[in-house]
């Protein structure tokens, strides 16, 4: 691209976060899929997440939790797998090739020798490479359908097994092979994430056989997989790219090139980049908007970067000590506070910053949690991973 590259400002970057991240009630979805397709990848570490971050993008957010299911678990339009920095995320089941062969396969290569080297090493050489291979716990989960890890090592006793992890050092523990050997066939693509044992909110899983996909050349892939989260995210730094992917920058750089995306600058001076087809002035939003994210919303977790949206004065209040977001109370494309629920239901929110939110503001703001709160319907969601103000509010 020639000449001066084009300014994307504070504002119209607010602006394409709440159009194309579904924010905006202009923008909202009819379905899941939908809302999955457009954000590319829902956070699946804390259940929860998947279902708060699609209700507060439906249009109809009552129709969350069986619409997600339905989504899940009876028609597999998205699917609950290992992707970016080995990280569980929902993504569209079309996606899943994409997923793995961008980002699985290198990870998926040091999980098993990880595995491999932890198991014998602790075991003292009991256990190698060649029994595992005999352990196999895809053929016990093929004839079942679904089953929990329990019930896997029930049909396959030798993945009762346990060894050593660590010996001698201050996190030495005992662990199971089938443990760790599930979260390995997570991350080589061969298993996902069946329906949960209890409700929507439950992390006790259980395993599937993934659906069959095919097998695409790792370069086409990370094209493929930067082009559609520029289209949801840009403009995107390198820095962004190389965090939200966990590719090396060489691997960043390389796909950038070849998807042909165009260098702009943002507000700062940085340099940033959107696809070709994305270079034209977004318009904002018909009217102000607000909206309650959960802990470990993609949007939230999008960039690197977050200035541009969250002022880093809130973040000792929003972030737990690793890093992951908590909930939190957006009014036109910034973070200007946080929420909870509390044991009685209510949902509880704050305003860390208060410029420009009066009372008319807060209406809106207020109204975004009544809407929360009636499709949860007295459901009590604690995040898994807990901030100071979302401790606070809840107590």
């Amino acid at each position: 691209m020639g000449g001066r590259r084009r300014n994307i400002g504070t504002e119209e970057r607010r602006s394409r976060l709440a159009l194309r991240q579904r924010l905006a009630p202009q923008a909202r979805a009819v379905t899941p899929e939908e809302v999955a397709g457009s954000l590319v990848a829902l956070h699946g570490t804390d259940p929860a997440t998947v279902y708060l971050a699609v209700g507060a993008r439906l249009a109809d957010a009552v129709r969350t939790v069986a619409e997600g299911e339905r989504a899940l678990y009876e028609e597999r339009t998205l699917v609950r797998m290992h992707g970016m920095r080995h990280t569980v995320f929902v993504f569209p089941t079309g996606l899943a090739a994409v997923v793995h062969a961008s980002t699985g396969l290198t990870i998926a290569v040091k999980a098993r020798a990880a595995l491999v080297k932890d198991m014998v090493t602790g075991s003292e050489g009991r256990l190698t490479a060649e029994w595992l291979s005999e352990a196999s716990a895809l053929a016990a989960l093929a004839r079942r359908g679904q089953a929990t890890v329990a019930e896997l090592t029930r049909d396959e006793p030798r993945l009762k097994e346990r060894f050593t992890y660590g010996a001698g050092r201050s996190y030495e523990a005992e662990q199971t092979v089938s443990s760790r050997l599930m979260r390995v066939l997570g991350v080589e693509g061969r298993v996902v994430r069946g329906r949960p044992l209890g409700a929507w909110t439950s992390s006790q899983f259980r395993w599937a056989v993934a659906p069959p996909h095919p097998v695409l050349p790792t370069d086409a892939a990370q094209r493929e997989l930067l082009r559609h989260w520029l289209a949801a995210c840009g403009p995107a730094t390198e820095a962004d790219l190389k965090w939200w992917t966990g590719w090396k920058l060489t691997d960043v750089r390389r796909a950038l090139a070849a998807i042909g995306a165009v260098p702009v600058t943002v507000d700062g001076g940085a340099t940033a980049y959107v696809t070709a087809e994305d270079t034209e002035p977004v318009q904002s939003p018909a009217g102000p908007w607000a909206a309650l994210l959960p802990g470990l919303d993609p949007t939230a977790m999008g960039w690197q970067e977050r200035d541009w949206y969250l002022s880093p004065g809130l973040r000792p209040a929003l972030f737990d000590g690793s890093g992951n977001v908590g909930p939190t109370v957006w009014w036109n494309g910034r973070v200007v506070g946080g929420w909870a629920r509390r044991p009685d239901g209510e949902v509880v929110w704050r305003l860390l910053e208060t410029a420009g939110l009066g009372r008319e503001e807060r209406s809106v703001i207020g109204a975004e949690a009544d809407r929360l709160g009636s499709w949860l319907a007295g459901t009590p969601v604690t995040p898994r991973f807990r901030t100071p103000l979302e401790k606070e509010l809840s107590a």
